[in-house]
């Protein structure tokens, strides 16, 4: 089955695959029950559950996910509450990144015809989230879409295409509003300029 999924073909559930989801599931329970004073526990769980977790990474509970070992996360991530992974096949999460609550990132698909999915039949396509990304409250990542880097997806966003690189990009379904440009550097929010001695100092 793995190699349908590499393939992009239709699969179906095995004994394998249900007993690597009850592992990543148990896993998932207890990271999502840690009092929040056990930091350590909870940055020791994140490196077991995922595939790779690059230094300084945050992920603040409760998550939701199939495998966990699909899921590859690169340095300096913060991931807010209430990510949901449908990560049957491989997520990419670069360095730099930043995933707002609510967020959902899926891999897997059904046909759409009810006889192609009488017995569970599903495919997947990969997602990659490139470095310094953005991603919004609400956002919803489709399979097989690469987000490029830098960019921002707002808030409440349905991402069913390729959005490239240093772009602001919003919608349903998401689609390029502008480039980010030198002027991004100066407002940090519409009209308010960024304090350069502060930002300095930090």
């Amino acid at each position: 089955m793995e190699e349908r999924k590499a393939a992009g073909l239709l699969w179906t559930d095995t004994d394998d695959y249900l007993d690597e989801q009850a592992r990543a599931k148990s896993l998932m329970h207890e990271f999502n029950h840690l009092h929040p004073s056990m930091k350590e526990r909870s940055v020791e769980l994140v490196k077991e559950i995922f595939g790779s977790v690059g230094d300084t990474v945050w992920v603040n509970p409760p998550i939701t996910l199939a495998r966990g070992k699909t899921v590859t996360i690169g340095r300096f991530v913060y991931i807010n509450s209430n990510l949901t992974l449908v990560d049957d096949w491989y997520i990419t999460i670069g360095s730099g990144v930043l995933i707002s609550p609510n967020v959902t990132i899926i891999t897997c698909g059904h046909p759409v015809h009810r006889d192609l999915r009488q017995h569970g039949e599903m495919y997947c396509f990969p997602v990659t989230i490139e470095d310094w990304v953005w991603i919004g409250s609400n956002a919803i990542i489709l399979p097989g879409v690469t987000i490029g880097e830098g960019s921002v997806i707002g808030a409440g966003s349905i991402v069913t295409k390729d959005i490239p690189k240093n772009v602001v990009a919003f919608g349903n379904p998401c689609r390029v509003i502008r480039e980010i440009t030198e002027e991004d550097k100066i407002y940090y929010y519409k009209n308010r300029p960024v304090d350069a001695e502060w930002l300095a100092k930090n």
